[in-house]
Protein backbone atom coordinates (compact mmCIF):
# COMPACT_ATOMS: atom_id res chain seq x y z
CA UNK A 1 0.00 0.00 0.00
CA UNK A 2 1.10 3.39 -0.89
CA UNK A 3 2.88 5.33 1.81
CA UNK A 4 0.72 8.42 0.87
CA UNK A 5 -2.28 6.56 2.40
CA UNK A 6 -1.10 6.87 6.11
CA UNK A 7 -1.40 10.77 6.37
CA UNK A 8 -5.28 11.97 5.55
CA UNK A 9 -6.11 15.10 5.45
CA UNK A 10 -8.75 17.02 4.41
CA UNK A 11 -9.40 21.10 3.65
CA UNK A 12 -12.45 22.72 5.01
CA UNK A 13 -14.56 24.56 2.16
CA UNK A 14 -13.71 28.25 3.12
CA UNK A 15 -15.29 30.71 1.11
CA UNK A 16 -13.36 32.75 -1.23
CA UNK A 17 -13.21 36.57 -0.62
CA UNK A 18 -14.76 39.35 -2.74
CA UNK A 19 -11.33 40.81 -3.33
CA UNK A 20 -9.65 37.41 -4.13
CA UNK A 21 -12.06 34.77 -5.46
CA UNK A 22 -11.24 31.37 -6.33
CA UNK A 23 -9.40 30.93 -9.68
CA UNK A 24 -11.38 26.93 -9.14
CA UNK A 25 -15.02 26.28 -7.97
CA UNK A 26 -13.70 22.01 -7.57
CA UNK A 27 -9.98 21.16 -6.33
CA UNK A 28 -9.04 17.77 -5.81
CA UNK A 29 -5.13 17.96 -4.73
CA UNK A 30 -3.40 14.54 -4.71
CA UNK A 31 -6.91 12.90 -3.15
CA UNK A 32 -6.47 9.01 -2.31
CA UNK A 33 -9.25 6.91 -0.95
CA UNK A 34 -8.96 3.47 0.33
CA UNK A 35 -11.67 1.62 2.10
CA UNK A 36 -11.01 -1.93 4.54
CA UNK A 37 -9.56 -2.36 8.09
CA UNK A 38 -5.75 -1.12 8.05
CA UNK A 39 -3.12 -3.58 6.71
CA UNK A 40 -6.20 -4.63 4.17
CA UNK A 41 -7.04 -1.40 2.58
CA UNK A 42 -8.38 -2.00 -1.09
CA UNK A 43 -7.35 1.52 -2.88
CA UNK A 44 -10.04 2.94 -4.63
CA UNK A 45 -8.83 6.18 -5.82
CA UNK A 46 -5.21 6.95 -6.25
CA UNK A 47 -3.25 10.43 -6.42
CA UNK A 48 -6.41 12.44 -7.96
CA UNK A 49 -4.80 16.05 -9.47
CA UNK A 50 -8.69 17.26 -10.82
CA UNK A 51 -9.77 21.29 -10.77
CA UNK A 52 -13.05 22.57 -12.53
CA UNK A 53 -13.25 26.32 -12.87
CA UNK A 54 -16.57 28.50 -11.95
CA UNK A 55 -18.92 27.65 -14.78
CA UNK A 56 -16.88 24.79 -16.22
CA UNK A 57 -18.56 21.81 -17.30
CA UNK A 58 -16.21 18.56 -16.38
CA UNK A 59 -17.34 15.02 -17.69
CA UNK A 60 -15.71 12.50 -15.37
CA UNK A 61 -15.75 9.06 -17.44
CA UNK A 62 -13.92 5.66 -16.49
CA UNK A 63 -15.35 2.05 -16.67
CA UNK A 64 -17.72 0.45 -13.65
CA UNK A 65 -15.87 0.27 -10.29
CA UNK A 66 -12.96 3.03 -10.98
CA UNK A 67 -14.38 5.10 -8.68
CA UNK A 68 -16.53 7.67 -10.26
CA UNK A 69 -18.91 7.66 -7.40
CA UNK A 70 -16.54 7.91 -4.91
CA UNK A 71 -14.92 10.81 -6.31
CA UNK A 72 -18.15 13.03 -6.85
CA UNK A 73 -19.07 11.50 -2.82
CA UNK A 74 -15.16 13.16 -1.97
CA UNK A 75 -16.67 16.52 -3.36
CA UNK A 76 -19.84 16.20 -1.63
CA UNK A 77 -18.60 15.83 1.73
CA UNK A 78 -20.28 12.92 2.13
CA UNK A 79 -17.05 11.05 3.12
CA UNK A 80 -13.39 12.04 3.10
CA UNK A 81 -10.01 11.42 1.65
CA UNK A 82 -7.74 8.60 3.24
CA UNK A 83 -5.12 11.57 2.15
CA UNK A 84 -4.73 14.71 0.14
CA UNK A 85 -7.48 17.85 0.02
CA UNK A 86 -10.60 18.02 -1.83
CA UNK A 87 -11.83 21.61 -1.63
CA UNK A 88 -15.07 23.86 -2.63
CA UNK A 89 -14.53 27.40 -1.91
CA UNK A 90 -18.27 28.28 -2.89
CA UNK A 91 -20.29 26.03 -0.75
CA UNK A 92 -21.56 22.53 -0.37
CA UNK A 93 -22.21 21.42 -3.55
CA UNK A 94 -26.08 20.49 -4.97
CA UNK A 95 -26.13 16.25 -6.07
CA UNK A 96 -28.22 14.57 -8.29
CA UNK A 97 -28.45 10.96 -8.63
CA UNK A 98 -29.42 8.29 -11.32
CA UNK A 99 -32.53 7.38 -9.24
CA UNK A 100 -34.62 10.74 -9.13
CA UNK A 101 -35.02 10.07 -4.99
CA UNK A 102 -38.16 12.20 -5.35
CA UNK A 103 -40.42 11.81 -2.35
CA UNK A 104 -43.74 9.71 -3.61
CA UNK A 105 -46.39 11.47 -1.30
CA UNK A 106 -45.27 14.98 -2.28
CA UNK A 107 -45.92 16.63 -5.86
CA UNK A 108 -43.67 18.20 -7.71
CA UNK A 109 -43.94 21.26 -6.25
CA UNK A 110 -43.73 20.10 -2.73
CA UNK A 111 -40.45 18.23 -3.59
CA UNK A 112 -38.50 21.37 -4.55
CA UNK A 113 -39.85 23.59 -1.77
CA UNK A 114 -38.31 21.18 0.54
CA UNK A 115 -34.98 21.89 -0.87
CA UNK A 116 -35.83 25.55 -0.87
CA UNK A 117 -36.59 24.95 3.40
CA UNK A 118 -33.97 22.95 4.19
CA UNK A 119 -31.93 25.89 2.12
CA UNK A 120 -33.04 28.46 4.49
CA UNK A 121 -35.83 30.06 2.23
CA UNK A 122 -38.75 31.98 4.11
CA UNK A 123 -42.33 29.74 3.40
CA UNK A 124 -43.67 32.42 2.17
CA UNK A 125 -41.33 32.39 -1.14
CA UNK A 126 -40.62 28.74 -1.29
CA UNK A 127 -44.12 28.35 -3.34
CA UNK A 128 -42.89 31.16 -5.89
CA UNK A 129 -39.83 29.55 -6.11
CA UNK A 130 -40.32 26.22 -6.42
CA UNK A 131 -43.02 27.22 -9.33
CA UNK A 132 -39.89 29.22 -10.90
CA UNK A 133 -37.50 26.45 -10.85
CA UNK A 134 -40.19 23.67 -12.52
CA UNK A 135 -40.65 26.81 -15.21
CA UNK A 136 -37.02 26.44 -15.49
CA UNK A 137 -36.61 23.30 -16.26
CA UNK A 138 -39.72 23.62 -18.67
CA UNK A 139 -42.35 21.85 -16.46
CA UNK A 140 -44.89 24.86 -15.80
CA UNK A 141 -47.73 22.73 -14.79
CA UNK A 142 -46.22 20.11 -13.17
CA UNK A 143 -46.27 22.20 -9.60
CA UNK A 144 -49.02 19.99 -8.52
CA UNK A 145 -48.62 16.63 -9.75
CA UNK A 146 -47.50 13.25 -7.62
CA UNK A 147 -44.33 11.51 -8.86
CA UNK A 148 -46.47 8.67 -10.05
CA UNK A 149 -48.48 11.27 -12.99
CA UNK A 150 -45.00 11.99 -13.91
CA UNK A 151 -43.00 10.33 -16.74
CA UNK A 152 -39.12 8.98 -16.33
CA UNK A 153 -37.82 12.31 -17.85
CA UNK A 154 -40.32 14.60 -15.98
CA UNK A 155 -39.20 13.04 -12.53
CA UNK A 156 -35.41 13.82 -13.54
CA UNK A 157 -36.25 17.77 -14.06
CA UNK A 158 -37.95 17.22 -11.03
CA UNK A 159 -34.71 16.52 -9.39
CA UNK A 160 -33.06 18.85 -11.24
CA UNK A 161 -34.91 21.70 -10.18
CA UNK A 162 -34.79 20.39 -6.99
CA UNK A 163 -31.12 20.40 -7.14
CA UNK A 164 -31.04 23.82 -7.85
CA UNK A 165 -33.25 25.07 -5.47
CA UNK A 166 -30.01 24.02 -3.19
CA UNK A 167 -28.92 27.54 -4.15
CA UNK A 168 -25.64 25.85 -5.14
CA UNK A 169 -22.78 27.02 -7.60
CA UNK A 170 -21.90 23.15 -7.96
CA UNK A 171 -24.00 20.49 -9.23
CA UNK A 172 -22.47 17.06 -8.94
CA UNK A 173 -24.25 14.90 -11.08
CA UNK A 174 -24.12 10.93 -11.07
CA UNK A 175 -25.39 9.24 -13.87
CA UNK A 176 -28.48 11.02 -14.13
CA UNK A 177 -29.61 10.24 -17.19
CA UNK A 178 -28.33 6.58 -17.20
CA UNK A 179 -31.59 4.88 -16.68
CA UNK A 180 -33.51 7.03 -19.68
CA UNK A 181 -34.44 6.18 -23.05
CA UNK A 182 -32.63 7.55 -25.79
CA UNK A 183 -34.70 10.03 -26.99
CA UNK A 184 -35.60 11.68 -23.15
CA UNK A 185 -31.70 11.19 -22.45
CA UNK A 186 -31.03 13.72 -25.79
CA UNK A 187 -33.49 15.61 -24.94
CA UNK A 188 -32.62 16.32 -21.29
CA UNK A 189 -29.38 16.85 -22.74
CA UNK A 190 -30.28 19.67 -23.99
CA UNK A 191 -32.26 21.33 -20.89
CA UNK A 192 -29.03 20.40 -18.93
CA UNK A 193 -26.47 22.62 -21.16
CA UNK A 194 -29.65 25.54 -20.98
CA UNK A 195 -29.29 25.79 -17.72
CA UNK A 196 -25.84 25.36 -17.16
CA UNK A 197 -25.49 27.74 -19.30
CA UNK A 198 -28.47 30.21 -17.92
CA UNK A 199 -27.35 29.72 -14.40
CA UNK A 200 -23.23 29.67 -15.19
CA UNK A 201 -22.65 26.68 -12.86
CA UNK A 202 -20.05 24.33 -12.29
CA UNK A 203 -20.83 21.21 -13.31
CA UNK A 204 -19.02 17.71 -12.77
CA UNK A 205 -20.91 15.07 -14.49
CA UNK A 206 -20.34 11.38 -13.43
CA UNK A 207 -20.91 9.05 -16.85
CA UNK A 208 -20.21 5.54 -18.36
CA UNK A 209 -21.56 6.99 -21.97
CA UNK A 210 -18.78 8.36 -23.82
CA UNK A 211 -20.94 10.09 -26.17
CA UNK A 212 -22.92 11.90 -23.80
CA UNK A 213 -19.78 13.08 -22.14
CA UNK A 214 -18.70 14.56 -25.28
CA UNK A 215 -22.16 16.04 -26.07
CA UNK A 216 -22.26 17.75 -22.78
CA UNK A 217 -18.46 18.57 -21.68
CA UNK A 218 -16.00 21.29 -22.14
CA UNK A 219 -13.70 18.55 -20.48
CA UNK A 220 -13.64 14.94 -20.41
CA UNK A 221 -11.45 13.24 -17.89
CA UNK A 222 -10.70 9.34 -18.14
CA UNK A 223 -10.08 7.68 -15.23
CA UNK A 224 -8.38 4.78 -15.42
CA UNK A 225 -9.61 1.27 -13.71
CA UNK A 226 -8.98 0.59 -9.98
CA UNK A 227 -7.40 2.29 -8.78
CA UNK A 228 -8.71 5.49 -10.19
CA UNK A 229 -6.27 8.00 -11.36
CA UNK A 230 -6.43 10.71 -14.46
CA UNK A 231 -5.50 8.69 -17.05
CA UNK A 232 -5.92 11.52 -20.10
CA UNK A 233 -8.32 14.82 -20.15
CA UNK A 234 -9.62 16.26 -23.56
CA UNK A 235 -10.61 19.86 -24.09
CA UNK A 236 -13.74 19.69 -26.12
CA UNK A 237 -13.49 22.50 -28.47
CA UNK A 238 -16.74 22.04 -30.26
CA UNK A 239 -19.33 24.53 -30.09
CA UNK A 240 -22.89 24.22 -28.32
CA UNK A 241 -25.56 23.40 -28.97
CA UNK A 242 -24.17 19.55 -29.74
CA UNK A 243 -26.36 16.93 -31.43
CA UNK A 244 -25.33 13.04 -30.13
CA UNK A 245 -24.74 12.57 -34.36
CA UNK A 246 -22.56 15.26 -34.78
CA UNK A 247 -19.64 14.48 -36.65
CA UNK A 248 -17.01 16.23 -34.49
CA UNK A 249 -18.76 14.42 -31.15
CA UNK A 250 -18.69 10.96 -33.14
CA UNK A 251 -14.81 12.13 -34.04
CA UNK A 252 -14.01 12.82 -30.15
CA UNK A 253 -15.82 10.16 -28.58
CA UNK A 254 -14.26 7.16 -31.34
CA UNK A 255 -10.66 8.68 -30.07
CA UNK A 256 -11.79 8.62 -26.68
CA UNK A 257 -13.30 5.11 -27.01
CA UNK A 258 -9.82 3.70 -27.93
CA UNK A 259 -8.45 4.95 -24.94
CA UNK A 260 -11.08 3.60 -22.65
CA UNK A 261 -11.28 0.20 -24.37
CA UNK A 262 -7.12 0.05 -23.19
CA UNK A 263 -7.65 0.97 -19.82
CA UNK A 264 -10.27 -1.91 -19.14
CA UNK A 265 -8.16 -4.54 -20.97
CA UNK A 266 -5.27 -3.24 -18.94
CA UNK A 267 -7.32 -3.68 -16.18
CA UNK A 268 -8.26 -6.93 -16.57
CA UNK A 269 -4.68 -8.49 -17.10
CA UNK A 270 -3.64 -7.23 -13.51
Amino acid sequence: MPTHLATPATAPATAPSADSPAPYAVRLDHVSKAFGRRGAQQLVLDDIQLQAAPGEFVCLLGASGCGKSTLLNLVAGLDQPTSGTAQVPFGRPALMFQDHALFPWLSAGRNVELALKLAGVPKARRREQAAELLDLVRLPDAYGKRVHQLSGGMRQRVALARSLAQGSEVLLMDEPFAALDAITRDLLHDELSRVWQERKLTVLFVTHNVREAVRLGQRVVLLSSRPGRVAREWDVDLPYPRRIEDSGVTSLAREITGHLHQEIVRHARH
